[in-house]
């Protein structure tokens, strides 16, 4: 069987690298400028982060609040040929002085070749939301 990957899958794929590699220059490089991370919950991590220096900025956030140790495995991307593309991966990540481990996924609208939109999703919004802490 032959697997032709579609060209949304493939930017996200891309973007995943990008992000696991710390590659900040590529991952910029596939959002567009007004890109909006939406994320879920009532943690310091949730909420609307809207432009691409801001998504760039709750990613960083993520490694400074984790020492390093955020990490996501993707699972699979699938595109639905219209400009949308979802992923599933498990994410692991130490606090503190606890860690977690947990499923989830991403919702990716493309326009243009570039991501512009991504809503998260996670398996237990509860224990991310007490994962994350309020900030305070």
């Amino acid at each position: 069987m032959t697997h032709h990957e579609h060209p949304d899958a493939a930017l996200v794929r891309r973007g995943y690298e990008a992000f696991t590699a710390g590659d900040m220059e590529t991952l910029t490089s596939l959002m567009t400028s007004d890109c909006t991370h939406h994320s879920p919950g009532e943690s310091q991590m949730s909420g609307h982060f809207k432009g691409r220096d801001n998504v760039l900025g709750h990613y960083a956030k993520l490694s400074e609040l984790t020492g390093g140790t955020f990490r996501v495995e993707l699972k699979g991307v699938y595109p639905d040929g219209r400009g949308h593309a979802m992923s599933v991966h498990k994410w692991h990540a130490d606090r503190n002085d606890r860690g977690i481990e947990m499923e989830g996924g991403l919702f990716f609208t493309i326009i243009g070749g570039k991501i512009s939109d991504i809503d998260e999703c996670v398996a237990d919004i509860v224990e991310s939301d007490a994962f994350w802490g309020s900030g305070d």
